[in-house]
């Protein structure tokens, strides 16, 4: 980075702490606009709640993506309600077109008897670019609302292999988010990706949940639910939501098919 980019960049983080300042000194509440990636998941719903925690306005963001199911959908609605956000925001895009998942295509979604099981290998469960295509809506959404921060639930150590929730991408996407958009270019906004659960083991999650106040028993976690809503249980991000409640010493309050 040139010395240049870097002065101009510091100016505008100044300019941010002073606005902050000044809303401070006039004792105006203030609650900047944040844009959070809602799943319906264990830790989307994390994230949110964070989000909140932290002050922002919150406005949810959420997929029908040609998922092999509407139940994660249903709970995302719950949990914006619940927590309540400024807006929930359901886009449709039809990922199905290109197929190439076990959630967006006839494929079998791979089943286990334990989590020890789950290989480093990037699983059939994983989506083609499906994290920079929601961070592409996130980051053009947070535009028009003027707002400089993005979270997400993504995370590093129980993440199934996704390469699509390393630091590196994050850290990669909102470097290419700030030269592709008109805030950036004009560096009125000094766009920040949120990864709260980047570092954090799924116990370690939960535990923060419980500490918000979050109410697990509205999220859901599983790949291939029944008619009903029940979890499988033996799916990857089942068995990763089993032991984190289990290592959390947390009763998980999912409904199981067996």
């Amino acid at each position: 980075m040139s010395s240049t980019q870097h002065g101009s960049r510091q100016y505008w983080i100044d300019q941010v702490r002073f606005r902050r300042w000044i809303s401070g000194c006039l004792e105006v509440e203030v609650n900047p606009p944040a844009v959070v990636l809602l799943s319906g998941g264990l830790d989307s719903t994390t994230v949110l709640a964070m989000a909140k925690r932290d002050g922002f306005a919150c406005h949810a963001l959420s997929f029908r993506y040609g998922q092999r199911h509407e139940v994660e959908l249903a709970a995302a609605s719950k949990v914006a309600s619940v927590l309540g956000v400024e807006q929930h925001v359901v886009v449709d895009i039809d990922l199905r077109i290109f197929g190439g998942s076990a959630l967006t295509a006839d494929v079998e979604v791979p089943k286990h008897e334990s989590a020890d099981e789950l290989g480093g290998d990037i699983p059939v469960t994983y989506v083609p670019a499906r994290n920079t295509i929601f961070l592409s809506f996130a980051l053009a959404w947070a535009e028009v609302l003027e707002s400089s921060d993005i979270f997400i639930g993504v995370n590093a150590l129980d993440y199934s292999g996704y390469p699509d929730c390393r630091p590196e991408f994050i850290h990669s996407f909102q470097e290419m988010a700030r030269l592709a958009t008109k805030v950036g270019v004009e560096e009125t906004t000094l766009l920040q990706i949120h990864t709260p659960l980047i570092d954090l083991t799924k116990a370690e999650i939960i535990g923060r949940g419980e500490e918000l106040g979050v109410d697990y028993g509205l999220t859901t976690s599983c790949y291939d639910p029944d008619a009903s809503g029940a979890a499988c249980g033996f799916c990857d991000s089942c068995l990763l939501r089993r032991r984190g409640f289990e290592e959390a010493g947390i009763s998980d309050p999912t409904c199981y098919r067996s």
